[in-house]
């Protein structure tokens, strides 16, 4: 990484890093390095976290994101931080666009697949969790003696593999397309996808005929804002 500011989100099982460089944010996506982040806690614009931090790291409370950062109506004391990001991130850009703004339907796919529902006043109106396609494959691993992770891999065409890994991953997928279409049509809201399987939800779902956007990175983006606000003295 150059000499940039960073923003960084802890997540449950990956680290999310946006760095500045020559005025643009550039994103990237990690395995926990505590070595890496004692390295690099000194460019921290801001931070949040929905993980573990690190032991033996110490990161600066003022820089430290919370959810009264964001500038969302209705937010409960509860919600993780991710999903109130990633809210803001969509808000800011689907009120941009030219149609009218009826509300969004925010879907994070990373550990556990997040719904967040935003109404047309752009405030939380719930949501809905449930565990992500890592989560699921790695859960049934764990409790049936017989199954193996097969990690999310390749997921083959056909919708009733013979393999048993196929068929775990065809089977978590499906779960997952199932949960977010029925959500769609629930809400009758667009689903903007975001998080690290939101590009492989995105290639099942786009045929689907419902309205649907890629955003895969729509967290730290809502991060980047946010960060922009408290420095130009709107929050805080």
């Amino acid at each position: 990484m150059s000499s940039g500011r960073l923003c960084l989100l802890i997540g449950n099982t990956r680290w999310h890093w946006a760095e500045e460089h020559s005025g643009e944010w550039n994103f990237s996506h990690t395995s926990p390095d505590s070595m890496e982040l004692l390295r690099m806690k000194d460019r921290l614009a801001a931070w949040a976290s929905v993980g573990p931090i690190p032991e033996g790291v110490f990161l600066e409370p003022g820089t430290n994101l919370a959810l009264d950062d964001v500038p969302i109506k209705c937010l409960p004391p509860w919600l993780g931080i991710d999903r109130a990001l990633a809210a803001w991130g969509a808000l800011r850009r689907a009120k941009k666009e030219p149609m009218k703004f009826d509300g969004i339907l925010v879907a994070d796919a990373g550990t556990v697949l997040s719904l967040t529902r935003l109404n047309a006043d752009g405030e939380f109106a719930g949501g809905q969790l449930l565990p992500g396609l890592g989560l699921q494959l790695a859960s049934m691993a764990e409790r049936a003696q017989a199954l193996q992770n097969p990690g999310i891999g390749k997921v083959v065409d056909s919708k009733f593999p013979l393999e048993t890994s196929h068929a775990m991953r065809r089977g978590s997928l499906q779960s997952l397309i199932g949960a977010l279409i029925e959500a769609q049509i629930d809400s009758q809201l667009p689903i903007w996808l975001c998080g690290g399987d939101s590009s492989l939800l995105f290639d099942y779902l786009r045929h689907r005929q419902i309205p649907l956007a890629l955003y895969p990175n729509l967290v730290l983006e809502g991060m980047v804002d946010v960060c922009a606000r408290i420095s130009s003295g709107l929050d805080r």
